[in-house]
């Protein structure tokens, strides 16, 4: 089957949405189908066309950044021309771009399958204000050529006020989520990189330092949770520094952590070994999305499968997780209170987090995300 793909940002660029993409892609591949991905070139280094891990990435020239999308002018011609090469359209929204590649899949007779990861919700100002109902009508145009609509789970469309409309075409597909078995050596290396001394008790966060994301709740959390742990300790994964459109949030929070002195470490982006062993070494992972932009949270399943606990905010799709498996707490969003007792509470009887690893790792393995989309790519074309 030949599968084209489209989104905004492609790898190496680092978000949620595009660890789905690329591990989708790959696993797809793996499966013995031919995959191109349609995507920007939002850094001029990076090559216009590229096989990776059998993937052929295809960047679209970029003019210039509108808030947290891209004007790519050549990007319609690209379509339109791997379009016609493609068996079935897959989208990938929120995507300005994603209106008219779902018209042209339309008008050329081949079925557009679409995965609608989250709500676009930018900050308040004239040119966000824009991106957002550009995005909004671009998701309205999508949908309406959309022959499937797939999400991470049935919670979050039910309760959105947008997907709502469209439960008929909705299916909820698990999210990919891929696992490398660290060693000891890597352990005491983690270790070594981020100071983890003897008796502390760390807190993991892994995500970009982004507004939707919550952080400055669990900084005003910490000086509560180390009241109860002394020994307490963040360590902070992801990209902090030069994060597109997060300058003034940055700005805001960096006097609030640096008072929290070295009881909060950044580490930066990990590969995924380094990642891998950070799970093994926190005590609970958190997940303080305060909005809709957050579906889901990979970064809960991954922690799960290393048998990390997770304290998420109460959101449609976030609290799926840990009401799945029983493997940690829900706690009200935008909420540093109910966070510090959330996180102190496991932090105090991690004994009442155990579930059960071995099915969570094979309900979220790429491979079955991949066959679940597989059957979704095959039904369309029976169909179209």
């Amino acid at each position: 089957m030949r599968i084209l793909t489209a989104l905004t940002y492609y790898r190496p660029y680092y978000s949620g949405l595009t660890i789905y993409a690329e591990r989708l892609a790959r696993a797809l591949v793996g499966r013995g189908h031919q995959v191109t991905v349609l995507t920007s070139r939002y850094d001029p280094s990076l090559p216009a066309r590229e096989l990776l891990d059998g993937v052929q990435v295809i960047r679209s020239y970029t003019l210039m950044n509108i808030s947290k999308g891209v004007l790519m002018p050549t990007m319609f011609y690209s379509a339109w021309v791997n379009i016609q090469k493609a068996d079935v359209v897959h989208l990938h929204l929120p995507q300005m771009d994603a209106a008219y590649i779902a018209w042209i899949g339309h008008l050329l007779k081949k079925p557009a399958v679409l995965t609608y990861h989250c709500d676009l919700l930018l900050p308040p100002g004239l040119i966000h204000s824009f991106a957002n109902h550009v995005s909004h009508l671009a998701n309205k145009i999508s949908m309406r050529y959309a022959n499937q609509v797939v999400v991470n789970t049935m919670d979050y469309a039910e309760q959105s006020l947008f997907l709502h409309q469209y439960l008929p075409k909705i299916r909820a597909i698990p999210t990919p989520v891929e696992l490398l078995t660290p060693t000891q050596a890597d352990e005491h290396s983690l270790k070594l990189k981020a100071g983890v001394e003897p008796g502390q008790r760390i807190i993991g966060m892994v995500a970009r330092l982004a507004a939707e994301k919550g952080v400055e709740y669990l900084v005003g959390a910490m000086p509560e949770i180390l009241k109860k742990h002394p020994n307490a300790r963040v360590l902070y994964v992801g990209q902090f520094q030069n994060v597109l459109g997060e300058e003034v949030y940055i700005n805001m929070l960096r006097p609030m952590i640096d008072a929290l002195g070295d009881r909060w470490t950044f580490l930066g982006i990990l590969p995924p070994v380094e990642l891998a062993a950070f799970y093994r070494q926190c005590d609970v992972t958190v997940l303080p999305s305060t909005n809709s932009t957050e579906s889901f949270g990979i970064v809960q399943v991954e922690s799960m499968s290393y048998a990390t606990p997770v304290v998420a905010s109460d959101l449609p799709g976030v609290r799926q997780p840990v009401k799945m498996t029983g493997m940690g707490r829900v706690v009200p969003p935008a909420d540093a209170h109910a966070l510090a007792e959330g996180i102190s509470e496991v932090l105090s009887h991690p004994e009442q987090y155990n579930g059960d690893v071995d099915a969570l790792i094979n309900t979220y393995s790429p491979q079955h995300t991949a066959q679940e989309y597989e059957s979704v790519f095959r039904e369309v074309l029976r169909n179209r």
